[in-house]
């Protein structure tokens, strides 16, 4: 089938898929975890085979564990499910209600964005946690994964678009895209698609940004800082410090850069140092850094580096406002973190800091749409307009403005024959 004929049915699909009622769109996401954890076998056996091709291939380490899909995982995508079930549906609230006058009301309504086109690399969970909340926002979706997880991605669309539509969903309410030039197809399809979300590295999204004129939702980088205040408990950064920087090295999510005030520095690095060099972290630190510590010098490229591996750059700062004024150069607006026991600092750098995601005392791996209870997510967004942050539900829906009157006319308030009143009723 041609891509345009395709994407006009996926277009023509979401048009009934925005009708659907919650019952239904809950029945196909019960269908999708149920077929999914009796066919794990199928899957796991599939990822064997993408895992074995892509090792053989020197696929990056950071895409390989990206790429692993096993029993955990498939645990793990059925659980964001089972949550996404539980979620309040987005489709049909109601946001503003105005009485323009007697008669005539205005209403402000959520519905479906409409068609998404979803552009990833290496992660099967990806397709699973975005085609379920494209289900549940009333969304059609098209889904480009990559080469090296084309086995996993596979059964992964069979399986969740089956048992979608045995639950009585249109059936091409998603498809599958497999080639390459698929991608650059995409990108020319503004008449079909409504939003564009990619998910890869920095040079994967800026290209895709660079050359579509449809809207994009995302990130290029995920360039995170934790800030290290000289009011912090140091015990408790260094846990955080560990955490954000090694609980999962290849995410957007991680640490790349530790900020530590000077007055805690020589106490502080010399322990991070040594718990960091356990986990096989490689620290590469400013002078002051490297006066304290025995680590290779940082270039100024390393600032604006997300390594999404056993790498962090460490700079030491002499105020608060030095760590905030480096955060808002060198970051990319994701997720920046303070450690302090000072509520007036820590309020300073969340008022100051602009990024999507500002923490207080807590790792940055906790900017994620599973974990803030969004039902999983479709990708992390650095943009200000639409979305921001982890984007779950709330970021696939827009909504539409709906007037009920009774043979009201414009004329009659332009001659002030009539005069608008404007009334709040909600």
């Amino acid at each position: 089938m041609l891509m345009e004929e395709l994407a006009r049915r996926v277009k023509d699909s979401s048009l009934k898929l925005a009708a659907a009622g919650p019952e239904l769109k809950n029945e196909a996401l019960s269908r999708i975890a149920a077929s999914l954890y009796e066919r794990r076998e199928e899957i796991i056996r599939a990822n064997q085979e993408d895992m074995a091709r892509s090792e053989k291939e020197k696929l990056a380490a950071p895409l390989l564990k990206r790429l692993k899909f096993d029993q955990t995982k498939i645990a793990d995508v059925i659980d964001g499910i089972r949550s996404l079930m539980g979620l309040e549906d987005p489709v049909g609230k109601t946001m503003l209600v105005t009485e323009l006058d007697e008669g005539l009301e205005l209403y402000k309504v959520t519905c479906p964005i409409g068609v998404i086109g979803v552009i990833f690399e290496s992660r099967p969970d990806a397709l699973v946690q975005i085609s379920t909340l494209c289900l549940k926002s009333g969304n059609g979706v098209l889904l480009k994964g990559g080469s090296e997880a084309r086995e996993t991605n596979r059964i992964l669309a069979e399986i969740i678009i089956q048992a979608a539509t045995a639950a009585g969903l249109p059936p091409q309410w998603a498809a599958l895209l497999e080639t390459r030039d698929d991608v650059n197809i995409m990108l020319k399809m503004d008449r079909y698609i409504d939003l564009l979300i990619p998910r890869g590295s920095n040079e994967f999204v800026r290209y895709i940004m660079d050359n579509s004129r449809i809207p994009v939702l995302g990130h290029a980088d995920g360039i995170c800082h934790c800030y290290v205040d000289e009011k912090a408990d140091l015990a408790m950064a260094l846990r955080i410090a560990v955490d954000a920087k090694t609980q999962y090295v290849a995410v957007c999510n991680a640490m790349e850069t530790l900020l530590v005030h000077e007055k805690v520095a020589p106490q502080f690095l010399p322990a991070l140092k040594e718990v960091m060099e356990k986990k096989g972290v490689e620290l590469r630190g400013c002078a002051k850094t490297v006066a304290l510590l025995n680590v290779a010098p940082a270039t100024a490229e390393d600032w604006r580096t997300e390594y999404l591996d056993y790498k962090l750059s460490v700079r030491v700062v002499s105020t608060l406002e030095e760590a905030i004024d480096h955060i808002n150069e060198f970051g990319s607006g994701h997720t920046d973190a303070i450690i302090t026991a000072d509520r007036d600092n820590a309020a300073r750098f969340m008022d100051y800091v602009d990024s999507g995601n500002v923490f207080w005392n807590c790792s940055t791996r906790f900017s994620d749409g599973f974990r803030y209870g969004f039902g999983a997510e479709v990708g992390i967004s650095t943009n200000k307009i639409h979305a921001r942050g982890p984007v779950g539900l709330d970021g696939l829906v827009i909504y539409k403005y709906k007037l009920i009157g009774n043979g009201h006319i414009v004329e009659d308030y332009a001659n002030h024959t009539r005069t608008f009143k404007h009334r709040k009723i909600l």
